[in-house]
């Protein structure tokens, strides 16, 4: 068996989808595991659509999830060019080929023309409008001119495109990895267009050329590509390369999240989540959209989610660092059907890779965070005490210090509702005494603070539960969050005693106000 050659082939018309980078995993997984190559192409032959800076975007995401190719541009390989732009002459000789072998034909037919021809064709009654083996005989080509007038045609500058000459009556039957056997009738097939009247090559053409001259194995690509299939079949019969014909596996697609309809950006953007993996800002309107990278995701976290759309490894592992993607990936355990994005999800993974990343290296960007952010210095020590009061709550990094905002700040709100229904004499009273009883001490953690508070509510003959939410809210201005008696340990007793003096003045005049 030849060694594994698998590429990732996208076009530089904007900014990776994220169903693209899914594509790119599943392609890298699969070399991986199998001891083979990973290679980036860039199908860029339709300039019309060329998007500046698309290309280093996509090289951006492919490193920044870790998947970076051997072989593409700008990294080299024994297959270059890897940009199909500068390989123009190697299709242009292989279009003359099937040209010379009556396989392919010039068309100069104009858009009009073929307009023209589907109009008549739907007067007539007939289903099929499409540019094939019956209508071809009543348009402008190859193969109802003489050879006289076809020369004259290209000589006279006259556009024209060539077309495959799709075979009468024939059944094009292949394997997908996925699909399993796929059965077409070639009269549901139009003539393609190979090359293009701006002397380009289509993405059908230029693909099946690079592939085999690539040494592509293994296909590896969206569903959507499926109904092309049949023609890249016809392709490598076409180039007698039939035995070297690489394995197709077409991906489910990935669907909204209500599971009606493929994923689009305007779904996402409905949704509220990202599309593309990193920060993209649109060349024509100069909008930034937003990335999963910005709003806080780890490319680990999303590698891991990604991976699982479309693919099950059995069993109920979920997490799936990218060694143990290789280990247990196949592409025999991808599903045909469409599967769901799930965002909650996605923030599930996101929060288990946060909880297991290096609290020093949180504590880091959280120093940087409030400093660049809010303007308020923290120590490496300070941080880390923050990240493990929060490690729990939060799914992004940068939730940390706007969480964190109380420590550093005293409450200038406070929780109404809490205020309204269990502020009287008698919690006053309470909050008082254990405001006193902290303020004579110079330290205190959060178990000596919980058994301060539970005997001095005691010895007072009051309910702890009247009293611990509204200790709370005189802290940190809320109701509810993570743990109290971890927070008193952080502020310290002597700010948190003068922290429940302030705030019982504050609630004697909501309480009054709110009356």
């Amino acid at each position: 068996m030849s060694k594994v050659r698998v590429r990732f082939a996208p076009s530089p018309t904007g900014g990776l989808h994220i169903g693209g980078v899914r594509t790119a995993i599943f392609n890298y997984l699969y070399a991986k595991k199998m001891g083979g190559t990973f290679i980036l192409r860039i199908e860029d032959t339709d300039q019309t659509r060329f998007v500046a800076g698309a290309e280093a975007y996509i090289k951006e995401t492919l490193s920044w999830c870790g998947i970076d190719p051997e072989e593409g541009p700008d990294i080299g390989g024994s297959y270059g060019s890897y940009r199909q732009s500068e390989r123009k002459s190697i299709y242009k000789e292989h279009t003359q080929q099937l040209i010379d072998e009556g396989k392919a034909y010039y068309a100069f037919d104009t858009p009009d023309e073929i307009d023209q021809m589907r109009e008549k064709l739907k007067s007539a009654g007939v289903l099929n409008l499409n540019y094939n083996s019956a209508s071809r005989k009543t348009m402008k080509n190859s193969l109802t001119l003489s050879k006289e007038e076809v020369k004259e045609q290209i000589e006279g500058g006259t556009p024209y495109v060539v077309r495959f000459k799709m075979p009468d009556k024939r059944e094009i039957r292949f394997h997908d990895l996925v699909r399993g056997w796929v059965l077409v009738h070639s009269s549901t097939l139009d003539d393609k267009v190979l090359l293009k009247s701006d002397g380009l090559a289509t993405y059908h053409l230029a693909n099946v050329i690079d592939d085999h001259l690539m040494k592509i194995t293994h296909v590896i690509r969206g569903e959507e590509w499926l109904p092309s299939a049949p023609l890249h079949v016809l392709l490598y019969e076409a180039f007698n390369w039939e035995a070297e014909m690489p394995d197709f596996a077409h991906l489910p697609l990935i669907m909204k999240p209500d599971g009606n309809g493929k994923l689009s950006k305007r779904a996402a953007d409905k949704a509220g989540f990202p599309i593309f993996p990193l920060n993209w800002t649109d060349p024509g309107s100069g909008e930034t959209l937003q990335g999963f990278r910005e709003m806080g995701f780890s490319s680990n976290a999303l590698v891991n989610f990604l991976s699982l759309l479309g693919w099950n490894p059995g069993g109920d592992q979920e997490i799936f660092d990218l060694k143990s993607l290789i280990a247990n990936f196949s592409i025999e355990r991808i599903g045909k059907s469409g599967t769901k994005f799930d965002f909650d999800k996605a923030k599930w993974f996101n929060q288990h890779y946060l909880k297991n990343t290096n609290p020093e290296v949180l504590a880091l960007e959280l120093t940087k965070d409030l400093r660049d952010n809010y303007s308020l210095d923290c120590s490496l020590e300070l941080g880390k005490q923050i990240i493990g009061l929060f490690i729990q709550r939060v799914t992004f990094p940068q939730e940390f210090a706007s969480a964190a905002q109380f420590i550093f700040h005293r409450p200038q709100l406070f929780d109404q509702k809490v205020i309204q229904k269990k502020w009287n004499e008698e919690s006053k009273m309470a909050l008082n005494i254990y405001a006193n009883k902290l303020a004579v001490l110079s330290e205190i953690n959060g178990d000596k603070a919980q058994d301060l508070f539970q005997a001095t509510m005691a010895s007072i003959q009051v309910n702890p539960g009247k009293v611990l939410q509204l200790l709370r809210v005189s802290i940190m201005g809320e109701g509810s969050g993570p743990d109290l008696m971890k927070i008193i340990e952080i502020l310290g007793p002597v700010e948190i005693s003068k922290r429940i003096q302030n705030a019982t003045v504050h609630f004697d005049h909501l309480k009054t106000a709110l009356f």
